[in-house]
C-alpha cells in the first residue's frame, strides 16, 4: 500500500459535502480551469472566518463558487460576502451555487477587473474584516494594497498560491506573475501594517492581520 502524502490524509478526513461536490463536476462540465480549494483549505477558510467573526468578506476571484460556500458558512449572523470576477459567466454560476447553498441574500457580485471594482468599493468608503485573494496573480501587489487600505482594525488577509507550484522558489523563473507573487509574498512578510505568517500547505499560504 503507498502512503498518503499529508494533503491527501488531511483532505481523506474531510470529505466535501454534496453541494461543494456540485460545484467542482459544474466547472468540470463548463471547461473551467479546475483550481477550486482542496476540501481542508476549504474547511480553513470557513474556520478563519468563523474564528475571526467576520461579518464583511471581500473574495477576489469567484470561479464556480466554491470559495464563496466556504466563507459565507463562516461568515457571523447578518454577515456578507462581496464576490469580485472578471467574467460574468463565472460569476453567475457561482451565484446558482451560493443561493442554493441559502447564501443567495448575503453575496453580492461585482463584474469586471478586480481593480476597478475595488477602487470603487474605496470610493464608497466600504470597509471589510476578511479578504480572500485567489486571482490573477500579476495583480496581487495591488490587491494587497488595497486590501489594507479597506481593511478594519483587526481584518484578517488570506492569499492563495504563493509558491505557484513551485516557480517562486526557483530564482530561474522570472516570468511577470512570478515576480509579482514574490513582491506580494516580500509585503506580506515585512509591511509593519501587518502580523504575517505563511505555511508551506496548499502551494504556499499567505495569512496576515492587519494592525
Amino acid at each position: 500500500m503507498v502512503n498518503l502524502t499529508p494533503d491527501e490524509y488531511v483532505n481523506q478526513l474531510f470529505q466535501e459535502d454534496e453541494l461543494l461536490l456540485k460545484v467542482k463536476e459544474a466547472i468540470r462540465a463548463n471547461g473551467m480551469p479546475e483550481v477550486s480549494v482542496a476540501a481542508a483549505y476549504g474547511r480553513l477558510l470557513t474556520f478563519l472566518a468563523k474564528t475571526s467573526k467576520a461579518e464583511a468578506v471581500l473574495e477576489i476571484g469567484v470561479l464556480g463558487g466554491y470559495s464563496g460556500i466556504c466563507l459565507a458558512r463562516g461568515l457571523s449572523e447578518g454577515g456578507s460576502l462581496t464576490s469580485l470576477e472578471l467574467k460574468e459567466e463565472y460569476a453567475d454560476m457561482a451565484r446558482g451555487h451560493l443561493e442554493e447553498g441559502g447564501f443567495g441574500s448575503q453575496v453580492e457580485y461585482r463584474i469586471g477587473p478586480a481593480a476597478d471594482s475595488l477602487e470603487q468599493l474605496a470610493q464608497e468608503g466600504r470597509t471589510f474584516d476578511f479578504f480572500f485573494i485567489d486571482a490573477d496573480k500579476e495583480n496581487y501587489p495591488v490587491y494587497l494594497d488595497y486590501a489594507i487600505r479597506l481593511a478594519r482594525p483587526g481584518a484578517v488577509i488570506v492569499g492563495d498560491n504563493c509558491f505557484l507550484r513551485g516557480r517562486t522558489l526557483n530564482p530561474d523563473k522570472q516570468g511577470p506573475a512570478v515576480l509579482a507573487v514574490r513582491r506580494f509574498n516580500e509585503q506580506m512578510a515585512n509591511d509593519p501594517r501587518l502580523v504575517t505568517t505563511m505555511l508551506p500547505d496548499y502551494d504556499g499560504l499567505a495569512l496576515a492581520w492587519v494592525k
